[in-house]
């Protein structure tokens, strides 16, 4: 089994973006505008999201699974996402309470997993269309909300607080959804 493939180089990538995510939100306003700073990072954000659905189907499609790459690729998931939202948390582009909701969440679901594959379940609670849906719905916000500004007409920061609010309430569902999917899976054993 190869640590080093190309699903597990393009997560590793993802993983080193977040630093550079946060550094451009912080540079001073005499080297990137606020427009500047907003266009820079959805565009990194985004390159991180598109390197999530290229890891894994390049994985699929080349059969370069491993456990390191199993154990990484939810991790940049998650650590991109929470740095984006706490980004947006300190911009004052969300309030508390959805990134609070979304990363309770992560949290929440990740130790259920865990807790699963120890009891030899983890099949039991696999990715449903819930989680696909609440991922895409997040994403799309946080895409939105990074960018910020209107593009002609259309209100960019609108769209992505009515997202972000939609993205929340996915989330909490899909929590209930696993939570009550390992409850009956627990319950069978």
């Amino acid at each position: 089994m190869k640590i080093i493939n190309v699903p597990n180089l393009l997560t590793l990538f993802r993983v080193g973006l977040i630093p550079i995510l946060v550094i451009v939100f912080y540079l001073p306003e005499n080297t990137l505008s606020t427009s500047e700073k907003n266009i820079l990072g959805t565009f990194i954000f985004s390159l991180a999201a598109m390197t999530d659905w290229l890891d894994g189907y390049l994985e699929r499609k080349l059969k370069q699974t491993s456990k390191f790459g199993a154990f990484l690729d939810p991790v940049a998931d998650k650590l991109i996402v929470i740095t984006a939202l706490l980004l947006l948390l300190d911009l004052g582009r969300i309030n508390i309470v959805i990134a609070l909701i979304i990363i309770g969440r992560e949290f929440t679901v990740s130790s259920l997993r865990e807790w699963m594959a120890q009891l030899g379940k983890s099949q039991s609670i696999a990715v449903a269309f819930i989680g696909k849906l609440k991922t895409t719905a997040q994403m799309t916000a946080i895409i939105f909300l990074l960018y910020f500004d209107n593009i002609g007409f259309i209100p960019i920061q609108k769209i992505g607080e009515i997202l972000i609010y939609l993205a929340a309430l996915l989330t909490v569902i899909s929590m209930f959804y696993y939570l009550k999917i390992s409850i009956n899976a627990i319950k069978k054993m």
